[in-house]
Order: structure tokens, then sequence, then C-alpha cells
């Protein structure tokens, strides 16, 4: 509602003219809504009701613009917006644009129609400075816990996320001296029976979230949404780092990776939740050749965010290990996540991960030929090779004959050592 401080020449209209004028300035307002609000500016004609309901009068130049002032005042202020650094701009505008999101039935909406854009939620989520939480997170996990409170915190834990201790080699949970013990528990030999007749078994515990053919040097992080190859893996190695010889020439990056005439590259993305066991094992006989490591984001890994934020597993931190097997080229990135920035390798001593300082989109090579021996680091089917601390996603992309078939379906939980797939 707009109040007029200066009367009308003409006496006060009823009621019902008052509503007319409403009406008639609005269909002004949307009919010249290209035209530019400034005060220089050419302004409608308004007509008022006279005295036997026709227009007889025109307002006077400060009622026009008392008329058009809450709308002038909401769009100089965000043309100001406009014309801040990018910085300063972010300061102002991420406030309210929290707010936008937070508040019910849709408060600040108006906003919108004058101007004003919301930051989107996905780069609104990126500006989380996630990879400092998960240090805070690291230090607070190796805090250790009074004995009195170790069992009701871990309780807590397995009742949340649904942790079985009857398979961890360990069930009294006053042995934990602090959460990080607790993440990395190890399990009964026997809790975890290792597949022999299948080529490729599951390297860990978690949920199966996608599988199949490499198609168009994209994979699928969920159903619907990819990422690039390349992006994800980065440059080709130099094949003098491989045992296998040097593939023809290509087109793509994809047709790079396959060494073998009549082999396919396959992938298969598994995700650990909180609950699952936490360490990550060698999913067949192979040799690792090349560490990759990319210093990033540790934006959450969960399904839901996966939808929501294309090529997620791009932005994250991420530790690529690529190497040979008996069908050719092998590769197991193990990729970060928020709360999650220690990745460990067991023979790897010289990884750092989450680091205070990175360029982003930069990462560091070490290989394993030309630093350690000649024949790589070789590991056998269910070796022990590394861990995560609180949960992730391990992503297998590899080369294998057509004839290979995955025996999963998408969504399914696995456990380590159970088959992915055979000849």
């Amino acid at each position: 509602m707009v109040r007029c401080y200066k009367a009308l020449s003409n006496p006060p209209p009823s009621c019902y003219n008052l509503r007319k004028v409403k009406i008639h300035v609005r269909r002004l307002r949307s009919g010249n809504g290209g035209s530019s609000s400034c005060a220089g500016d050419q302004h409608p004609q308004l007509e008022s009701p006279g005295p036997a309901g026709s227009a007889g009068g025109t307002p006077s130049r400060r009622t026009r613009f008392r008329l058009q002032f809450p709308q002038l005042a909401l769009r100089r202020r965000l043309g100001q917006l406009s014309c801040m650094s990018r910085p300063a701009l972010k300061l102002r505008s991420w406030p309210l644009t929290i707010l936008y999101y937070l508040l019910p039935f849709g408060a600040l909406k108006p906003l919108t129609r004058v101007g004003w854009r919301p930051v989107s939620r996905v780069a609104l989520y990126k500006s989380v400075p996630t990879r400092l939480l998960s240090r805070a997170w690291g230090r607070l996990n190796q805090v250790e816990l009074p004995t009195w409170l170790r069992k009701p915190v871990y309780s807590l834990y397995i009742w949340t996320f649904g942790v079985n201790m009857k398979e961890a080699a360990v069930e009294d949970l006053h042995h934990y001296r602090n959460l990080s013990e607790f993440f990395r528990r190890k399990l009964k030999p026997q809790a975890r029976p290792v597949c022999g007749v299948h080529s490729v078994i599951s390297p860990s515990d978690g949920k199966i979230l996608n599988f199949g053919q490499v198609k168009n040097c994209e994979v699928e992080q969920v159903k619907g949404v990819t990422y690039s190859l390349e992006s994800f893996l980065g440059p080709r190695i130099s094949t003098d780092e491989m045992h296998f010889s040097q593939a023809p020439p290509g087109n793509s990056f994809q047709q790079q990776l396959v060494t073998k005439e009549g082999n396919e590259l396959y992938h298969c993305v598994i995700y650990l939740a909180p609950g699952d066991y936490h360490c990550f094992h060698s999913p067949t006989d192979w040799t690792v050749s090349h560490r990759r490591h990319f210093p990033g984001s540790l934006m959450s890994v969960n399904p839901g965010v996966a939808r929501w934020i294309k090529e997620l597993f791009c932005h994250n931190e991420r530790v690529v290990l690529t190497g040979d097997w008996k069908h050719g080229f092998f590769s197991l990135t193990a990729v970060g996540a928020t709360n999650v920035g220690s990745i460990r390798i067991y023979f790897d001593q010289d990884l750092h991960t989450n680091s205070p300082n990175y360029s982003k989109g930069s990462y560091n090579d070490f290989s394993f030929i030309s630093n350690n021996n000649k024949e790589g680091i070789p590991m056998r089917k269910g070796e022990h090779l590394g861990e995560f601390n609180l949960g992730s996603t391990i992503v297998l992309i590899f080369e294998a004959p057509k004839d290979f078939r995955f025996n999963l379906k998408a969504g399914q939980k696995i456990r380590f050592g159970e088959a992915l797939g055979s000849l």
C-alpha cells in the first residue's frame, strides 16, 4: 500500500474508485515494464477519477514519484550491488540468498521481481569451507576420550549408522581410544571371505551406484549424471611406466587407455556410507605403477548430492592408482569427501592429503617404477590397500575383453570380497 501526502485537486474518490485507480496503476506499470524507472524518464500519465467517476485529473509529479518510490528504491540498491567488486557482491548477496532458501512461504520471493537473483544452491554449497571443516573434524577424531565416555559415544554412532560390531576384530568399545580408531576398526578374518572364482571382487563394503562400459569418454557417477574420463584420471601416463605395449593412437582418451585389440573399458562406482567398513583392498591381482594425487574440494559424495552436482568426482580430492592386470589397463581411485580428507595408501608413505594450501586444478605424480624399482607394487586380490576416515567412494576403471559381465544391480549393497564380475 502506498500513501500519498499531497492531496489531489479533485475531491477524494469513493472506495470503489480507489480500487479502480489501484488496478489502473498496475496495468500501466505492466505495460511500461521495459522502460527505465529513473527520475529523469518520462512517467506514465496516471488518470484519477473525478467526482462522477470519470478520469478528470492527473496526479502531480510528487504524487507520481511517491507511487513508484518503493520499486525505485529496490532497483537502486540492486544497481549498487551490480557495481560492486565480486568479493563485496558475495558478502552482500549471500546472506540474502541463505534467507531466501531458509525462510518459509517464499518470504523473499518478491525481491526477484525487481531484478535480484539468489546465488544458486550449487554455488552456495561449493562456497562452504569443507576442507577446513574436514581438518577440524580430523583433529577432533584424534582426541582421546575418557574411558567412561567411550561406550555412550560409540553406541550412539552404532545406533545411528547401523554398525555391526559382531564383525569387528575387537568388540569391546572401551578398547578404541578415539573416534579415529573406531572408524578404522579391523574385521575378523572370517567376516569377509574373498571370492576366488571371479576375476574382480569388491574392494570395500558399500553401495553400488553405477557400473558398465565407458561410452563417449564419459562415466556416470549416478544414473543420468556423468563426468569426463580425462578430467577424472588426468592426462595419460607415459607407457614407459606400464608393463604393456603402447596402444595405437586413437581419436579419444578412452581409445588411448585400451591397449589390446577387442577389449573394452569398464567402470564401477562404490559408495561407502559412514557405517560401513572403512578400509579398502585390492580388487584383483595387479601391479600398481603410478600414483596421481588431485587436491581439491571435499564435498559430500552422498548419492543425493552426486545427482545435484555434475562432475562432483572431478571437483573432489582424489588419489588415482594406475597400473596393469592380465587384461591390460587397471585403475582404482579413492575419492575424498566431507570429513574424509584423510586418504591413506599403506605402501605410499609420501602421500599427504587435505593440505591447507593447494593450487586448484593441479595434481602430483609419483612413479613406483622409477622411484622404487622396475617392477612396481604387486598387489594380490584381497590384500590391504588403504583406508578412509568416515566414508567415501571407490571408482574402478579397467580394461577387459568384450565378454566381461558384471554380476550386479544398481543400488545393491555389497561387501568386500564379493564378486563384481567375471569373464
